[in-house]
């Protein structure tokens, strides 16, 4: 029998973040702590055939960019999600098919511009989910601090926003998300606008915020305290 795995896309068509192979190794070793095996491809035909299998607990988009899916794909991975499949985004998978209506209503929302990378904070506005749980009021972090066209909230459950007076060039004002998730397309969706350095993959808040969103996405339960990853 197959082993259950996650498959982790990383195909770009635009900007490609030089943080894609720390993402990877990440979520290779996140996927172990779930008992999981993980797949990287940039194949947008694996990615299809792998999402139309019965052994893909999840599939994560880190940091795509452009259009990256062939139509097949496109067809695999909305009668994916509406069959329950679970969906994590990270980063600038939100500035992927932006041709696409149905992939942006599957994100929440669609990558707008960004100041330059920076320190700032973020708001924990959900501790009861898995990806925040572990968070405490408020979060220090460095990163690209994404404005999006549009706030999700009303959509989605809001997990984490900007505080835009913690850092320089924020555009959304008051209400700004970052991490999210919702179940509007059929599976489960967990989006993180955070990881745009390499060294972020490293850092255990990060980390288990990323195991917590694959864990809720994928229907799983983390794994017990002395796991290094939880």
């Amino acid at each position: 029998m197959t082993p259950a795995r996650i498959l982790v896309f990383t195909r770009t068509t635009g900007y490609r973040h030089d943080s894609i192979p720390q993402g990877t190794d990440a979520f290779r070793e996140l996927a172990a702590a779930l008992g999981l095996a993980a797949t990287a491809t940039e194949d947008p035909e694996e990615l299809a055939a792998a999402l139309a299998g019965e052994d893909c607990r999840a599939v994560v988009f880190l940091s795509t960019s452009g259009e990256v899916l062939t139509p097949g794909g496109r067809e695999a991975l909305r009668a994916y999600a509406e069959r329950g499949g679970a969906f994590v985004g990270v980063h600038a998978a939100t500035t992927t098919e932006y041709d696409w209506p149905w992939y942006g209503e599957l994100l929440g929302a669609r990558f707008d511009r960004h100041p330059a990378l920076q320190p700032g904070v973020a708001v924990v506005e959900d501790r009861d989910h898995p990806a925040t749980a572990h968070l405490g009021p408020s979060w220090p972090f460095t990163d690209e601090w994404y404005d999006f066209r549009s706030s999700p909230r009303g959509r989605v459950r809001v997990l984490l926003s900007a505080d835009e007076s913690s850092y320089r060039g924020g555009g959304m004002g008051e209400d700004h998300p970052l991490a999210w998730c919702h179940e509007n397309t059929g599976g489960r969706v967990f989006y993180t606008a955070l990881g745009h350095t390499g060294e972020s993959y490293a850092d255990p808040a990060f980390r288990r915020h990323l195991l917590g969103g694959l864990a809720w996405a994928a229907r799983l339960p983390l794994p017990a305290p002395d796991s290094p990853d939880a």
